[in-house]
C-alpha cells in the first residue's frame, strides 16, 4: 500500500497500523501521487489553536475501489516525549478509523500494537487504577475488544503477583540450543535439522561451556542470584543424554543455582524424549518440562513436517510423568495447515485428558524464513481467520472450565487473525520465567544460539540488550563477542 505522510514522519506508527489492518500489504513511500486504482493512505497531521493547542490527524484511505476517511483530534501538551506519543497515537487512530470502515470489522486487539499488550494495564494498576479502570482505558483509548481486555487484565494481575515475589538481585538464565531433529514448516529458527548439522554439536557445546563460565563470573561479580533457568531452542533434547548431563553439570559448576526455584527444559519433540534423558533432567534439578504436540491430528503433524504421531506424544508424556517431573507444559498451535476447528478442538481435549499443569495456546505466525512464509511449503491451505478465531474461543472457554487461567501472553507479527499467544496454567504452577521474560520484570541472561540478554534495571527504568548469533555456525564464529558481552553485566548494575 502506498503511504503519503504530511505534517509528520511517523512511519513506524503508520506501518504498525497497516500491518494490523492489512497484513498482506507492504508499505511504499512513492514521490508521485497515487493512481486511482492503487491502494493508498494519505495521513495528514496539523496543529490547531483555540483554547489550547490541538492536534488533528486525518487519514484518507483508498481501498476496495472506495475512499474512506478517519479523523482523530486531541490536546497536544506536556513534555516533548508526551507530545510525540500523542502524534503517533493520532496517526494510528485516524488510520484505524478509516481502515475498520473499509474492512467492515475491527481486529480483536483494536489499534493496540506491539508484542507486550499486558504492560499497559500492569502499569496502570501499579499507578493505582482499579482493574475496571485499567480495562476501560484499553477499550476506550486503544479500541481493544472487551474479551481481549479481560485477557490482558488477567495476565497483568499474574505479572503484578510475580513482581511482588521477586528480589531485586535476582535474574533468570536462558540457554538456547539451536538444534532440532527436523525443521517444522512454520519455524524460522534453525537452519537445518541436526542430521545435517551433527558435526557442529560438539564444537557448539564447547563454546557454550566457555560462555557459561563467563556468565558465572559476571553474575558473581554483579552480586546477582539466579531465580529461574530455562533451556530452550530449538529442541534441547536433541542432545544425547551424556551431552545434556554435561551441559547441565557445567551450569551447576560455574553458576550458583542455590536460589533457583524453577528449572525448565524444552523437551518439545516427543521423538527426542527418552527415559535416559529424563533421568538426567530430573537428577540435575529440572522440575518443569515441555512436551509440545502442537496438534494431535496426524494429518496436521505431517503437513508441518513432524515425523511423530499422536500416540508418540502420549507415550512421551507418560514417560515424563513416570520419571517424576512435577510440572509439564504442552503447546498447541491454532491455524496450522490442514487443521480445522473440529480438529483443533479434538487436540485440545486430548491434551486436557493427559492433565498437564500448563497449556500454551499459540496462534500461527508466518515467520520470515519459514517454509510457510517463503512459499516452499506445498500442501493443505491454512485455516481462515474466522476459523482461527473459533479455535481460540473454544480454547478459552474449555480451559477456563477445566480450572486453568491465563497468566502470560504476547503477540507477534503476521499472526493469523491478528490474535495472540497465551500461556494457561493450573493455579500455583505459573511459569515465572515466562512472566519475567515477556513483561521484562528482571534481567534475563541468555547463553547459546539466538539468545537475547536483556539487562533490566527496574528502579532506574533502564534496559540494555545484548544479542547472541542465531545459527550454530555464526555462534561459533562470534563466541568472543558473546564472552565480551557477559563482562558487561557488572558495569550495568554499578551505573548510578
Amino acid at each position: 500500500m502506498k503511504l503519503y505522510l504530511t505534517g509528520h514522519d511517523c512511519k513506524y506508527a503508520a506501518e504498525q497500523m497497516l500491518l494490523t489492518l492489512f497484513p498482506g500489504e507492504r508499505p511504499e513511500y512513492p514521490d508521485t501521487l497515487p493512481r486511482p486504482e492503487d491502494p493508498s493512505a494519505q495521513i495528514c497531521a496539523q496543529r490547531e489553536y483555540g483554547s489550547g493547542e490541538l492536534l488533528r490527524v486525518e487519514t484518507r484511505l483508498h481501498w476496495g475501489g472506495r475512499d474512506w476517511t478517519g479523523t482523530w483530534t486531541g490536546p497536544l501538551a506536556g513534555t516533548a516525549e508526551e507530545r510525540e506519543w500523542t502524534l503517533r497515537h493520532g496517526v494510528r487512530l485516524s488510520f484505524y478509523q478509516a481502515g475498520v470502515q473499509a474492512l467492515g470489522k475491527e481486529p480483536p486487539w483494536g489499534a493496540l500494537t506491539g508484542v507486550r499488550p499486558v504492560k499497559l494495564p500492569t502499569r496502570d494498576m501499579k499507578r493505582g487504577l482499579t482493574r475496571t479502570e485499567a480495562g476501560q482505558r484499553l477499550e476506550q483509548i486503544y479500541r481493544v475488544s472487551h474479551r481481549r481486555a479481560e485477557l490482558a487484565l488477567d495476565c497483568a494481575q499474574a505479572s503484578l503477583a510475580a513482581q511482588a515475589a521477586l528480589n531485586e538481585h535476582e535474574v533468570s538464565l536462558y540457554v538456547g540450543i539451536p538444534f532440532c531433529p527436523t525443521r517444522c514448516a512454520y519455524c524460522s529458527f534453525v537452519s537445518a535439522g541436526v542430521g545435517r548439522t551433527l558435526k557442529l554439536v560438539e564444537p557448539f557445546l564447547e563454546a557454550l561451556e566457555r560462555e557459561i563460565a563467563a556468565a558465572g563470573r559476571a553474575l558473581a561479580q554483579a552480586g546477582r542470584q539466579v531465580r529461574t533457568v530455562y533451556i530452550g531452542g530449538g529442541t534441547p533434547t536433541t542432545l544425547s543424554a551424556p551431552q545434556l548431563d554435561r551441559l547441565m553439570g557445567t551450569l551447576a559448576e560455574h553458576i550458583d543455582l542455590s536460589a533457583c526455584t524453577e528449572y525448565t527444559v524444552e523437551a518439545g519433540r516427543p521423538d527426542t524424549i527418552t527415559a535416559e534423558k529424563l533421568d538426567v533432567l530430573r537428577r540435575r534439578g529440572a522440575g518443569r518440562v515441555s512436551v509440545n504436540p502442537q496438534s494431535m491430528d496426524g494429518r496436521v503433524l505431517s503437513a508441518m513436517g513432524r515425523a511423530h504421531r499422536a500416540e508418540d506424544i502420549v507415550n512421551a508424556y507418560t514417560l515424563v510423568r513416570e520419571r517424576g517431573i512435577p510440572c509439564v507444559n504442552m503447546d498447541l498451535i491454532a491455524g496450522l495447515p490442514a487443521d480445522s476447528p473440529a480438529g483443533f478442538q479434538s487436540s485440545l481435549e486430548q491434551v486436557l485428558t493427559l492433565g498437564p499443569e500448563n497449556i500454551t495456546v499459540h496462534t500461527l505466525a508466518l515467520k520470515k524464513g519459514s517454509q510457510l512464509m517463503n512459499g516452499t511449503q506445498e500442501g493443505p491451505a491454512l485455516p481462515s481467520g474466522e476459523a482461527v478465531a473459533g479455535m481460540l474461543d473454544y480454547a478459552w472457554d474449555t480451559l477456563a472450565a477445566a480450572g486453568q487461567r491465563p497468566y502470560y501472553l504476547y503477540r507477534q507479527k503476521y499472526m493469523s487473525g491478528s490474535f495472540e499467544n497465551v500461556g494457561w496454567t493450573r493455579p500455583g504452577f505459573e511459569g515465572i520465567y515466562n512472566i519475567c521474560m515477556m513483561e521484562e520484570l528482571h534481567t534475563i541472561v541468555s547463553l547459546g544460539g539466538g539468545g537475547v540478554t536483556k539487562l533490566v534495571d527496574a528502579r532506574r527504568g533502564r534496559i540494555q540488550r545484548l544479542t547472541n548469533a542465531k545459527y550454530p555456525q555464526e555462534y561459533l564464529r562470534d563466541i568472543d563477542k558473546a564472552l565480551a558481552d557477559k563482562e558487561k553485566l557488572p558495569s550495568f548494575y554499578s551505573q548510578g
